[in-house]
């Protein structure tokens, strides 16, 4: 237990992660600002999910603790909410308050109403898992439309970060697991990627992660449309595709259906070779990217023999 009110510092993510998996260290603080600022804290609920110390109130308000190493989420978050609101034509949290508690930033947000995505999104009928696909894509493109103002200073700006991950990625999909078939084809997908991926084009707003525990649905006679976008805490300015790939690796599982409804709600009309080559390359190349957790196509090591032929899988026509 904390005896004083105050946060401590931490040095390491492994050591603020065991701290935020205890609330019972941590709650009496966020109860503590949530009151200094006015909210009614009579029915705190903790979200063990998540990165940061994250408390909703009632069903209006959230309180998001950010720890001082991960003070870029902050920034993100807070620059992306402003930037992007009443910007896009569905709901984000707006921001209530924000200040800062022994170091640690924090945001008051709104609370969105919704179902989460990834408790409804594995029961939805075929033909709705494809129109909220392109509602998704279509969002994806609202977003890219809004001006970065200040997100165009956060770091590692594009050309740094693609590069860095171009250097690191067959050591990272090594040491994942990723099978001798795959990395076998990393060098040529690499060297294509140099090419395929534009380093200096005019950067866009990427959340990085539309995946169904960051957005929130609402059903009714049998459908169901997007409600809601949250956690902007990783976003990042760069080429318009990456944002893509979460849906593509999450939600699409090589359905045709659902690639072309994501692809034609983001606006692409045609699935060219190019674009699968420039998708598979982005894929490797994601900061989260993982494909043994993440592509969710059941038995896709059996079914593709090499990078090529998983492109042609992932982005079926």
């Amino acid at each position: 237990m904390v005896s004083s009110q105050t946060l401590p510092q931490f040095t390491s993510p492994h050591s603020f992660r065991a701290f935020r998996s205890d609330p019972p260290q941590w709650l009496p603080i966020a109860l503590d600002i949530a009151r200094s600022r006015g909210i009614d804290v009579a029915s705190p609920h903790v979200f063990s999910t998540g990165t940061n110390l994250v408390v909703g109130f009632s069903d209006k308000l959230i309180l998001k603790i950010f720890p001082p190493l991960l003070r870029a989420q902050f920034v993100s978050e807070r620059g992306s909410l402003t930037q992007l609101k009443g910007r896009l034509p569905l709901p984000i949290p707006e921001i209530v308050a924000e200040g800062e508690r022994d170091g640690w930033p924090y945001l008051v947000i709104t609370r969105l109403t919704g179902t989460l995505g990834s408790e409804v999104w594995p029961q939805l009928p075929e033909a709705q898992k494809e129109r909220v696909l392109r509602q998704i894509g279509e969002t994806i493109a609202a977003v890219q439309r809004a001006p970065l103002g200040p997100l165009a200073r956060i770091e590692p700006r594009w050309s740094e970060f693609m590069r860095a991950q171009m250097q690191g990625c067959k050591a990272r999909h090594t040491r994942l697991g990723l099978a001798p078939k795959f990395l076998a084809g990393l060098d040529d997908l690499l060297r294509d990627a140099a090419m395929l991926i534009p380093m200096d084009a005019p950067p866009v707003i990427l959340i990085g992660e539309y995946i169904p525990e960051n957005f929130l649905l609402a059903c009714s006679d049998d459908q169901c449309s997007l409600a809601g976008l949250f956690d902007f805490g990783d976003v990042r300015a760069g080429w318009r595709d990456y944002d893509l790939l979460g849906p593509s690796a999450f939600m699409a599982a090589g359905r045709p259906g659902r690639v072309r409804s994501l692809l034609e709600g983001f606006g692409y009309a045609k699935l060219e070779f190019a674009l699968k080559r420039r998708l598979m390359a982005l894929m490797l190349l994601h900061q989260a990217s993982d494909l043994n957790s993440h592509i969710c196509i059941e038995g896709w090591q059996d079914q593709a023999n090499d990078l090529l032929e998983l492109q042609e899988l992932i982005w079926a026509e």
